[in-house]
This record gives C-alpha cells, structure tokens and sequence, in this order.
C-alpha cells in the first residue's frame, strides 16, 4: 500500500522505522512492471482518487464507512474536508492509536476489538465508536499488563501526543479535552481532493 502510494503509511508499527519496510526495499510501484515503468504524471481525477486512497489507508477503513464519513462531514457545519479529518481522528481505535497502546492504527484496533479499552467507565469494544469531549478512554481493570499494550506503550514513549488528549501514559488513561483541527492531524494530507472527487 505504501509503494502504490509512494509514501511511508505507517501501516506497520516499528517495521516502517527500519530497513525492512517495504518502500525502502522497493521504492517503485507494486507489480509486474513496477520496477521497469517510468512514472505517471499523475493529474485531475487520479490524484483526487490517489489522495482518497491514502487517507483510507492511513485510518484503515473501507469504502462504504469512508463514503458515510464524508456525508456526515457535508452535514457539519464549518469546512467539509476539516469535518471528515475530525470524524476520522475521533474513531476511538485511532484514539488508541495516538495514546500509543497500540504500534499502528491495525494494533490499535486489535486492542479495542479484544475488549481491553473502555470509556467513561464503560466497556467498548467498536472501533468506530466517536468519542466525544469529556470523555475518558482508558485500559480496562485487569487488562492493563496485557503483553502487547505493555509493549506498545514501552514503543510509544517517543510518540508526540495531539493537543485534544490529555494523555497520562503511566495509568494507560487519556481524556477528550477538545475536538480534532486540522493542525492536529499531521498528516500529509490534501483533504481538498477528496471534496473535489466526492462533489463530482
């Protein structure tokens, strides 16, 4: 995925730090002819597309869901493409993710699908859920010295945490203290393309 978009994703957690990720192996296209065909100019509705693809790979997430993210975000008030980055950061498996239980945003999902996480006292076990603010999202009792959340949190001690969470790293706990910007993304991402394809 990474070489079809001829960046690093991050899809892989600590492999994508060193010389075994993939796009430092072969840093060409995927396929037969990858490595032999001269690069595209990539223009109009292929680097809309190309853009959309990227950002459904980063947050890991199939069309359909990415389709009704980006209908909910028309509906919101403020700048669509701001919406959709929102509704996206907000998920709570990349919630995991940036409070660094989770090595990738897949790690991540892993941990919340098996139970582990709960907010405001409750257990939830949807990826998708949308946390709100106020919120506080933490390592159920009893699950907190599951091997891979030790692991991942031991990675994750680099890890710069967003402005919106308010992280305690040491009690696996995080709190919503506001809604997802754009500056909080950091992400190469041009959400004006992805506007641009779904209003055709």
């Amino acid at each position: 995925m990474c070489r079809r978009e001829g960046m690093k994703l991050f899809l892989k957690a600590t492999k994508c730090y060193t010389d075994k990720c993939a796009i430092e192996r072969r840093n060409y296209a995927p396929g037969q002819h990858g490595k032999d065909r001269r690069p595209k100019k990539v223009q109009g509705y292929g680097l809309q597309l190309r853009e959309k693809q990227k950002v459904r790979r980063i947050y890991g997430i199939l069309e359909r869901q990415f389709r009704n993210y980006f209908d909910k975000a028309v509906l919101m008030k403020g700048v669509t493409g701001e919406n959709l980055l929102q509704l996206l950061e907000r998920r709570l498996d990349n919630v995991v993710y940036r409070m660094g239980l989770g090595g990738s945003r897949a790690q991540a999902r892993q941990v919340v699908l098996h139970g582990h996480m709960q907010v405001s006292g409750r257990k939830v076990n949807i990826p998708s859920y949308l946390v709100k603010v106020g919120e506080v999202i933490e390592v159920r009792e009893g699950r907190r010295d599951a091997k891979n959340i030790v692991e991942a949190r031991g990675a994750a001690t680099a890890q710069q945490t967003p402005s919106w969470l308010e992280v305690e790293r040491e009690s696996s706990r995080a709190k919503v203290v506001s809604l997802p910007r754009r500056e909080d993304t950091n992400l190469p991402i041009q959400e004006q393309l992805i506007v641009e394809l779904y209003s055709k």
